[in-house]
């Protein structure tokens, strides 16, 4: 086994494989095979991390160029707590990113796959947005097929970090790891990147940021599990310093029914979420769908018990692809009528009967326009409906029974531009980069389609930083 390295890189997701092939390749073209390892806590089979189970969406057009609203619309809903010079470096590098993954043979999709039609239906706030064909697992297994014909890089499987190296100086130069014997090992290389996720897999850190009953937030997929908070432990250690909102999470409403990954519910603003009670508690046509996922699942977590139930009727059903934006492998129930759906979802019948009559007779006059935010509304309703509200009064009705589930947390690691992890005083750390979900830069929303894209980027970012430093300091 080797313990010397050029790159060591904690993580075997999109951030991670992205630094990893990045210095492995740009070593390669300068005559030189780097020894680069890969970590991994997982077995072979499972490979790739939360990254293996997303559909990564992208926000980006096809000649791979970034949501130009994206870096203000950052600053909008961060409250200006986003920082701005990481989000314009991450628009700068976005085209070099998509150019990174067609030349490593990831197909993107844009009209062709299913869920893009849903953004010109009753969403619209972005444009379609591009995805792999074959959803992360299509990025994980190019990535890592391309790794694999280097001889100088060892992915180390069920192999978990345990504590970063340093020299008298203060320099990182290696990592402590354990392997699946339970014995430790030094590996030593001089720059490490750390592309390990948050701790949304730890029961532990999220009871201590995100409050109490956090054990009662299911995972998105199982690849979420091995998040736990690795990076941000091992930073703290050192001296490195945070960033983003540790008390918030990017949710997402899932088919409480469903066993499969990423069962999510996105197209909903038509029908109604009501909640145990068979009451309503939420405008669902406050913003766009994909302005508003996030907080309809954080909201069934923090507040509803984690039960919810979106209900809709036959009109909806007639929208032209809105059942693309249903993610579960499973249909919706349906019922002839009202009090037969909340017996299917046991609910008291009567009262979801009145809860549904009273939004009906609520609705105002307005024309309705699924493609647009219409303006039609509810009247004197305590819980008001701002856009697309369509009496529920055409049998038959449909509705899935929710839950939230957390994908990802919002606090880390506070990086610069160049992905070096910083001290709080924004000093960077020789050796120390990280990237991807356990940096943090979000706060109180997360702009969706850009999670993978970021990781990808700012693991490009890391490798080819630390190879130009290598090469200034190696000796002539």
């Amino acid at each position: 086994m080797h313990n010397q390295y050029e790159l060591i890189v904690v993580g075997h997701g999109a951030a991670g494989l992205a630094a990893a092939v990045t210095y492995a390749e740009n070593s390669a073209k300068s005559g030189v095979q780097a020894r680069v390892a890969i970590l991994d806590r997982g077995p072979k089979e499972q490979r790739g991390g939360a990254t293996r189970w997303t559909g990564a969406f992208l926000r980006i057009d096809p000649d791979g160029k970034l949501d130009p609203n994206w870096v203000d619309y950052m600053q909008k809903v961060s409250g200006g707590l986003a920082d701005r010079a990481y989000c314009e470096r991450f628009e700068e590098q976005t085209p070099a990113t998509v150019a990174f993954l067609r030349e490593h043979g990831v197909k993107l999709l844009f009209d062709e796959f299913p869920l893009a039609h849903t953004f010109d239906n009753g969403v619209p706030s972005v444009t379609p947005p591009g995805r792999p064909d074959g959803g992360g697992l299509a990025i994980v297994e190019a990535l890592s097929t391309t790794l694999e014909s280097f001889e100088g890089v060892d992915f180390l499987y069920e192999t978990e970090a345990i504590r970063l190296t340093t020299d008298d100086a203060g320099r990182v130069n290696g990592v402590v790891v354990r392997d699946n014997t339970g014995l430790q090992r030094t590996l030593t290389a001089p720059a490490v990147v750390l592309a390990c996720g948050g701790f949304q897999g730890n029961p532990e850190m999220l009871t201590r940021y995100i409050g109490e009953r956090a054990c009662d937030l299911p995972i998105i997929a199982p690849g979420v599990a091995g998040n736990r908070g690795d990076g941000i432990r091992m930073t703290l250690e050192v001296g490195g310093d945070t960033a983003g909102q540790f008390d918030m999470i990017h949710a997402e409403p899932f088919d409480l029914r469903s066993h499969a990954a990423d069962a999510v519910l996105y197209t909903f603003p038509t029908g109604i979420f009501v909640n145990e009670n068979a009451q309503r508690f939420y405008d669902e046509g406050n913003d766009t769908w994909d302005n508003t996922f996030e907080k309809v699942g954080y909201e069934i977590w923090k507040n509803q018990n984690q039960k919810a139930f979106w209900i809709a009727d036959a009109k909806t059903q007639r929208i032209p692809g809105i059942e693309l934006g249903w993610l579960s492998d499973l249909a919706p129930e349906q019922a002839d009528t009202i009090e037969e759906l909340a017996e299917r979802f046991g609910l008291d019948p009567a009262q979801l009967a009145a809860t549904v009559a009273e939004f009906n007779a609520s609705v105002s006059d307005d024309d309705f326009d699924w493609r647009t935010r219409d303006g039609k509304h509810t009247i004197g309703l305590d819980v008001p409906k701002s856009n697309w509200a369509v009496p529920l009064d055409e049998g038959p009705y449909i509705g899935f029974p929710l839950t939230g589930v957390i994908c990802f947390t919002f606090g880390g690691v506070r990086t610069d531009i160049d992905a070096r992890v910083v001290t709080p005083s924004g000093t960077p750390i020789p050796g120390l980069y990280a990237a991807g979900e356990l940096t943090g830069l979000f706060y109180h929303e997360y702009p969706v389609a850009t999670s993978v894209l970021r990781s990808l980027t700012f693991g490009r970012v890391a490798a080819e930083h630390a190879l130009k430093t290598a090469t200034q300091l190696s000796p002539a």
